[in-house]
């Protein structure tokens, strides 16, 4: 994997974490057999590994996301036993 794919891939999404996430969806749709999902989406993918082809997708904006809001935290209520 390209160090600097990876920074600039950083760069586009933010969070280290969306990006991994991102990355290993889209490597596993690049690496199944078939399916709507499993051609590279840039012009030049040869010579390239598929997390390469996948940053790289992701720095030339063919691959989007959408966050989605966290939501809040239940509130907890802890009962606690009466002693008598």
């Amino acid at each position: 994997m390209n160090a600097d794919y990876c920074r600039k891939a950083l760069e586009k999404v933010g969070n280290p974490n969306t990006l991994v996430n991102l990355l290993s969806k889209r490597v596993r749709q690049l690496n199944s057999a078939g399916g709507a999902g499993s051609r590279p989406l840039i012009a030049d993918a040869s010579n390239l590994g598929a997390a390469d082809i996948a940053l790289r997708e992701i720095i030339e904006d063919k691959i989007s996301f959408e966050a989605v809001p966290e939501a809040p935290a239940p509130e907890v209520h802890i009962k606690r036993k009466r002693r008598g």
